[in-house]
């Protein structure tokens, strides 16, 4: 029995006489948007620049044209590749009738043989065979992201800004240790609350104080790490906050639980139950 949150494959049947189908190959500066037009022979492309409104404006006018070769359009189906753009188109065209669809990339199969060229067109052209194949309903052909709502997506944003910071911290911390390494002093600890006070006594292992660039780089790389610091219990502090605030209701009430429960760290049950969130709905 199919599942009712399956993404590998379309659970609507397919009446190819009455759906436009159209993909869009996105770029920064472009988009290239292919369709299958019913009772029309050739397949349409066309680039235009990224704008929602005239990407609308030529569904509009495929959609006119497959009316006069004689079909009745009643379903307009769109994909387009998950990417730096995101899940915001796919909203936009849903709230003005068109039934849009994200791919996962990593789902849609390229064949390993040889060296494929690679073209907006050819990848056009591979698009529409995928989604034409999960429109159908056979699976193999490519999956389908779930569209999140803006509040959903904003929902994650402090998890994802947290693991920038950690990673900066690391960064930070790594290039000081680096630094004195190459001076030879290893037992300096950058995360420790006195360490600029500290930086100042330091001597080589030659005797002599930190030369004055390294000392002066050191002090600004501090002073970079104190700041990451502070965003990052910034963050925790504004989660905690809302946990307590509202701690049973919609997901705050499986974070709770499941730190309580499993053990792990309230950081990781947040990642744990949005990601839960955003793959069932």
């Amino acid at each position: 029995m199919p599942q009712p949150n399956d993404l590998s494959r379309s659970l609507v049947a397919l009446d190819q006489d009455s759906t436009l189908i159209t993909v869009v190959e996105m770029s920064q500066s472009s988009w290239l948007v292919g369709g299958m037009l019913p009772g029309i022979e050739r397949q349409p492309r066309k680039k235009l620049e990224p704008s929602p409104e005239r990407l609308l404006a030529l569904l509009h006018r495929w959609r006119d044209e497959a009316v006069k070769a004689g079909r009745n359009i009643t379903r307009i189906a769109l994909a387009f590749e998950a990417g730096r753009d995101g899940f915001w188109l796919a909203r936009w065209l849903e709230a003005r009738g068109v039934e849009a669809h994200v791919i996962h990339p990593s789902s849609v199969a390229v064949s390993r043989e040889h060296r494929r060229a690679k073209t907006d067109r050819l990848d056009t052209a591979l698009l529409k065979r995928a989604f034409l194949g999960w429109l159908r309903g056979e699976r193999g052909h490519c999956s389908m992201a779930r569209i999140p709502t803006i509040a959903e997506e904003d929902a994650k944003r402090p998890n994802r800004e947290r693991e920038c910071l950690v990673r900066e911290r690391t960064r930070i911390v790594n290039r000081i240790k680096g630094t004195l390494a190459r001076l030879g002093i290893r037992d300096f600890r950058p995360t420790l609350r006195k360490s600029a006070e500290r930086l100042a006594t330091l001597h080589t292992p030659e005797g002599s104080l930190l030369p004055p660039n390294v000392s002066a780089e050191l002090h600004r790389d501090l002073a970079r790490l104190g700041f990451v610091v502070s965003q990052i219990k910034e963050i925790e502090k504004a989660r905690q906050k809302q946990l307590e605030q509202h701690p049973e209701t919609g997901p705050h009430a499986m974070v709770r639980l499941l730190a309580r429960v499993v053990g792990v760290g309230i950081e990781t049950a947040d990642m744990l139950v949005r990601g839960a969130v955003a793959a069932t709905g």
